[in-house]
């Protein structure tokens, strides 16, 4: 056994070095000091299926130290996911082995990983849904855990421990994170940036933690074992390693970092290790006996696949996991009704669709950062409890004020798959959330970001809590699908495109101050107008002499605004640009006919946005500076957010 898994590690690490070489870019240094402790998991831990890579009780791994990706390829190669041609095209375009892993392009990758401390979060999520699912499912169908892969510079990044804080309140006993500390990161040595003590830092934080020489491979699997066992808390080994571990002369040096090793260092050590000279060797012994236990992997799959099968003679495990399994557009959803006429804020609109549908998604999850009364998620959190705290299947994540490894924590879940994840905070918390955001999108990941208090409205609690420049800002993330709703009725439709999206995140921006609710007598297109991003909201007869175009709460400040003119006006609700953009130039041209060139755009919100669709010369009521502490009627007067001052400045144009 000692003598094999040397000559694995081995050739793990000559595939390292080489595809690294080839690429001539790339970090070796991490990956080789990482190389004993993940050839070991993989090749006598994991659990997965051979045939399958995305067999659904298998183990995860998740790679948060992602520039240590061609130590994951070289393993993924070994499992049979990827050929040798793949491992040689490394960091090449249109390859399945980019620079930094990618869940949607490389079998056997769980998540896309290289932003620090976003893949340990996520890692969070997927033990979230595997607790889950196993009480749902019981634990004969979901029993798996959930390993991840960190480096020195994941755990410098605070998303880590406030994701780590939740596991350990939450008790997630089947994480099993591995801590490589080589103490060397890009800049030099982790002491010049970082003194702490992981070890009483995550013990302060519940978690069961290990140390252990991560190249003593008793060590190693002694500690995996132990993390085995221990079912109440997560488990945090921390490996103590040296920086390209098995190299010739550079050992501990931080320029192996991010740098290629040179010729002469990369065969001085193939020589050191016992490797043959040639590049991208794997011996024919070592892919045996990595294979050894394949069979019984296959064989273990295959009874899985029977026992669910048998299992869906009992009615109740049968409807939990067609919801489960269930594609996300054959959802079907029974929305409320809303009185016309009356005021509602849509953020109150969100939480009475939520409270409406709850009890027939039994897959939705989530909860608030802190916020569960402004959020709207309250009743959420009281009828179905606190997850863990009340048990595994409560479906509230009491996040607490960590918008950012809430977001990743949210991405988690949706990887590990089978659940439908949410999480809401004020729109201006955003901010703190947002590389997480972009990762929801990069990963295809159909998420809900639940943003309430969107505007200036906010009021009296001034302008750090009055977003300006974050809707526009959020339409900027590639594949984000905006979505700002005019009033309640659009709400609901809103929420049912993002609930049935298949790879798409979906950013919903919701009103703190009450809105009328439109009538469909009188504005039919509002029931399903904003599946298309923007519609017609209210015609005129002919071609229209102006367009107005609105967003969220100004829809209703231009349906007054067009009763101040005499003219043919035109009011287009748009509550997401994301999805009129994508519509065809016809549909396009039909709501915004290019010969009408007198438009003017209202949102509370920065400028700059609208002029792609009223023209450089057109109008555009908005805000592009801070707001201040007063009520939000008093700041709409001082703003100009009133129908006569936007019809004032239409006029002085047009």
């Amino acid at each position: 056994m000692t003598q094999m898994t040397d000559k694995t590690i081995a050739v793990v690490k000559g595939l390292i070095m080489d595809g690294v070489a080839k690429a001539n870019s790339g970090h070796p240094g991490g990956a080789m000091s990482s190389a004993d402790y993940a050839t070991i998991l993989f090749s006598e831990f994991l659990n997965f299926n051979p045939d399958d890579p995305k067999w659904f009780n298998r183990d995860r791994f998740i790679l948060s130290a992602g520039h240590e990706s061609m130590l994951l390829y070289a393993l993924l190669h070994l499992n049979g996911f990827i050929s040798m041609d793949d491992i040689k095209n490394f960091r090449q375009l249109d390859s399945l082995t980019p620079g930094h892993p990618e869940v949607h392009l490389t079998p056997g990758v769980e998540a896309t990983t290289g932003p620090l401390g976003q893949g340990f979060a996520m890692t969070v999520g997927f033990a979230v849904a595997e607790a889950y699912l196993r009480e749902k499912l019981g634990s004969d169908v979901m029993d798996h855990y959930t390993y991840v892969l960190s480096s020195d510079g994941d755990l410098q990044e605070p998303i880590a421990l406030g994701a780590a804080s939740l596991a350990g309140l939450w008790g997630l006993g089947k994480i099993i994170a591995y801590y490589d500390s080589n103490k060397i990161q890009l800049a030099g040595p982790t002491c010049q940036a970082d003194c702490t003590d992981h070890k009483k830092v995550f013990e302060g934080l519940c978690w069961h933690v290990i140390e252990v020489d991560g190249h003593n491979h008793d060590e190693i699997r002694a500690a995996i074992k132990a993390g085995q066992l221990e079912t109440s808390r997560p488990t945090l080994i921390i490996g103590n390693t040296t920086m390209a571990k098995g190299c010739a002369t550079m050992e501990g040096s931080h320029k192996t970092h991010g740098e290629p090793l040179k010729a002469d260092e990369i065969a001085a050590t193939k020589e050191k290790l016992g490797l043959p000279a040639e590049d991208f060797h794997v011996a024919e012994d070592v892919l045996e006996a990595y294979r050894a236990r394949f069979d019984g992997m296959r064989e273990k799959a295959d009874k899985w696949q029977a026992l669910v099968e048998e299992k869906m003679a009992d009615i109740d495990f049968a409807a939990i996991w067609e919801q489960v399994n269930k594609p996300r557009p054959e959802l079907s959803i029974d929305w409320p009704e809303f009185t016309p006429g009356e005021t509602m804020a849509t953020r109150k609109a969100w939480g009475t669709c939520l409270d409406s549908v709850m009890d027939s998604l039994p897959t939705l999850i989530g909860g608030s950062a802190d916020l569960d009364p402004s959020n709207q998620t309250m009743n959420f959190r009281t009828t179905y409890g606190d997850f863990a705290i009340d048990g595994y299947t409560a479906r509230n994540l009491a996040f607490g004020v960590r918008e950012f490894p809430m977001a990743a924590i949210m991405n988690g879940i949706q990887l590990h798959g089978g659940l439908m994840p949410f999480g809401a905070t004020f729109l201006t918390f955003s901010d703190y959330c947002r590389n997480a955001i972009r990762m929801s999108a990069l990963q295809e990941l159909p998420v809900l970001y639940v943003f309430t208090h969107d505007s200036f409205w906010v009021g009296e609690d001034g302008p750090t809590h009055q977003p300006i420049e974050h809707v526009s800002s959020l339409r900027l993330i590639p594949d984000l699908i905006d979505l700002r709703p005019a009033d309640a009725q659009e709400t609901k439709v809103c929420l049912d495109i993002a609930m049935k999206q298949e790879k798409m995140p979906s950013a919903i921006f919701l009103t703190r101050q009450g809105l009328p609710i439109l009538d469909p007598a009188e504005y039919p297109a509002v029931q399903d107008g904003p599946r298309k991003g923007g519609y017609v909201l209210k015609d005129c007869d002919g071609t229209p002499d102006l367009i107005l175009i609105a967003s969220g709460s100004e829809v209703s400040l231009a349906l007054e605004t067009a009763k101040l003119f005499k003219r043919k006006v035109r009011v287009v609700s748009m509550p997401s640009a994301k999805l009129f953009d994508a519509q065809p130039k016809s549909y396009k041209d039909e709501v915004l006919p290019p010969e009408v060139t007198a438009r003017a755009a209202a949102e509370a919100g920065r400028t700059d946005y609208w002029y792609k669709y009223v023209g450089l010369e057109g109008v555009v009521l908005g805000i592009d500076h801070f707001g201040a502490s007063a009520p939000g009627k008093t700041l709409s007067d001082k703003y100009g957010f009133t129908p006569e001052n936007f019809a004032a400045m239409i006029r002085e144009k047009y």
